[in-house]
């Protein structure tokens, strides 16, 4: 390697293009719980792997009550599909995939996520 670290090759948080994708993010690794929710359209929904889930208790199990943490690695498709090495306290670290899907107004309606 030419001194590169993984850390060198994270998108800064500050700098991911989607502002409501910048916010779950930021949410996410700061482990708030209140942002969290209140940038989710009512109704919102999710799926992991593929398979739909209970959105709040898989955001309490997933991300709140085991540690998440998202370092951004890629993002397209103007800033709602993102590459993140995604841990928690439960399954240590994995490549993960994640889509969203934002309302006019701002707040996410779906997001998608799972190994990448």
């Amino acid at each position: 390697m030419d001194g590169t670290t993984l850390a060198d090759m994270t998108i800064q948080t500050t700098r991911l293009s989607d502002p409501a994708v910048r916010a779950f993010v930021a949410a996410v690794n700061h482990h708030d719980r209140e942002a969290f929710m209140a940038l989710l359209a009512p109704g919102a929904t999710m799926a992991d792997d593929g398979t739909e889930r209970d959105l709040a208790e898989w955001t309490d199990r997933e991300i709140f009550s085991s540690h998440g943490h998202m370092d951004v690695d890629n993002e397209s498709d103007g800033g709602r599909r993102l590459v993140a090495r995604y841990r928690n306290d439960t399954y240590g670290e994995m490549r993960t995939r994640w889509s969203f899907t934002v309302d006019d107004d701002g707040r996410i309606s779906r997001f998608e996520t799972g190994q990448a």
